[in-house]
């Protein structure tokens, strides 16, 4: 999960009408996310929007499309194709996505490529969460894909495992589509480099990724590996939704939220909580922070150190999927004695209460390290410090020393990491000053509208290339 966009927030906490109580509603809503910390936590997402915005009039979306960057988006047919829906970060992002072009009045059709046979309550409530803002969901074979994908002025692909789709659907028409195709790339991982998924790559109109790390990566292993060439690359980081900026400057909300959620952890207020916000899986590191914040705690009794109680909190868990990694994570937290400083939180998307809650974000992706790590910049809009690998996309977010602390991926970085963790748990001071840094870094370069402007100019490039192309 992590990367993922985050569930929505609220508006300043002023006055005794309208807006107090619609700040109020919403920070009812927030908490009752929190307290089930279940999937429901998709529902805040847009809460703040009018649902009126995907049907408006066409005054209203003359007047969005004006205000926006992608205003020239207007009335155009956009075709998303992503390879699964799913709360994990690619599918999410596009997502938004969709709702920003549906803010500007674009004709937005979604696909999703890779569905479960079985009944799939998150598939199904995302599916109409994007019906209510008025994205048409077509299935992913047949005739009306195919004939959507040929008609559409921009078809964009989300992730390398969606070029599965093309040959399949499109059959002899894929040459027809290629050329109006934006490919958004967001894989590190070495497994998605097979020719069978990237295959048209080279032919398409452009590939969008999150980081200039990622976008290197990629040029270098396409090149290597499969002998193809990428096609023009355009490298556009993301921004925080204006919904968790809501949040995150509403001094109310954080309060209420902080709170609450401490509470429901046995957390107290003095306690400083340090988290990790990721789906648990091994490349996400939740066993070698663990094992990190051990280490811390055995440092600090050597050192006779006096620091606040420390607390380590995974949200991202899923014990309903019983993975060997989490029993393995479980089992480490009681073998070692630490059951009482740990806390395990299901998968969510309302990560804003526990962004307020915390005190440090924990980014420790392995290998490559993130594409880019979406949580890493919300958690830096409330003034979070941020402890991140020095690898991937989280090398062009976080500025080492300033607004946090970088360390090894590997198991060469639980040491360094401990030792940032003790470092941060004795300086409250550099805590502050850090998230201060890090909340002005993400106001000059990491906003939604900063997002918005870099993806329209992709756009602007890739509508150009099309048109050139079937100029008769």
């Amino acid at each position: 999960m992590a990367k993922a966009p985050s569930s929505s927030g609220t508006a300043a906490a002023g006055g005794r009408g309208p807006a107090h109580h619609r700040t109020r509603l919403l920070l009812v809503l927030l908490v009752a996310v929190a307290v089930s910390a279940s999937t429901a936590g998709f529902l805040l997402r847009g809460a703040l929007r009018d649902p009126c915005d995907a049907h408006g009039d066409s005054a209203s979306l003359t007047a969005a499309a004006e205000g926006s960057p992608l205003g020239f988006m207007r009335s155009k047919l956009v075709l998303l194709v992503s390879h699964e829906l799913s709360l994990s970060g690619g599918p999410l992002l596009l997502m938004e996505l969709a709702f920003l072009l549906r803010h500007v009045g674009s004709q937005v059709v979604w696909i999703t490529n890779q569905r479960s046979e079985e009944t799939n309550d998150v598939t199904y409530s995302l599916e109409h969460k994007m019906l209510n803002h008025g994205v048409q969901v077509l299935p992913a074979r047949g005739q009306e894909a195919a004939d959507t994908a040929r008609k559409a002025d921009l078809v964009i692909l989300n992730t390398a495992v969606a070029g599965k789709w093309l040959d399949p659907v499109l059959k002899d028409h894929v040459p027809e589509v290629l050329p109006k195709i934006l490919w958004w790339i967001h894989e590190m991982r070495g497994h998605y480099f097979k020719l069978e998924y990237v295959k048209h790559l080279p032919f398409v109109a452009g590939a969008m990724i999150d980081s200039h790390t990622t976008a290197e990566y990629w040029k270098s292993r396409t090149s290597d590996r499969l002998k193809i060439q990428m096609p023009q690359t355009y490298v556009v980081h993301l921004g925080n939704s204006k919904e968790l900026m809501e949040v995150a400057e509403d001094n109310v909300a954080r309060r209420v939220l902080r709170e609450h959620i401490r509470e429901s952890l046995g957390v107290r207020s003095e306690d400083i909580v340090f988290a990790i916000i990721n789906s648990v899986s091994r490349g996400k590191g939740q066993d070698l922070f663990l094992q990190a914040f051990y280490q811390s705690l055995q440092l600090i009794q050597q050192k006779k150190l006096k620091v606040p109680t420390m607390h380590a909190v995974v949200v991202g868990s899923d014990m309903n999927a019983q993975t060997k990694f989490e029993t393995q994570l479980r089992d480490f937290v009681v073998k070692d004695g630490i059951h009482d400083r740990v806390h395990f939180v299901n998968k969510t998307l309302a990560v804003a209460p526990y962004l307020a809650a915390i005190d440090v974000l924990v980014q420790n992706s392995q290998a490559r390290g993130e594409c880019f790590g979406r949580i890493t910049i919300e958690a830096m809009a409330f003034k979070l410090p941020v402890l991140g690998t020095a690898a991937g996309g989280t090398t062009e977010i976080v500025l080492d020393g300033s607004t946090g602390l970088l360390h090894p991926a590997g198991k060469e970085g639980v040491t360094p990491l401990a030792k940032n963790i003790v470092r941060l748990a004795s300086h409250a001071e550099q805590r502050v000053s850090m998230g201060k840094k890090g909340y002005d870094r993400v106001k000059e370069r990491f906003m939604e509208h900063h997002m918005a402007e870099r993806i329209a100019a992709v756009l602007k490039d890739v509508l150009k290339k099309s048109r050139e192309h079937t100029r008769p």
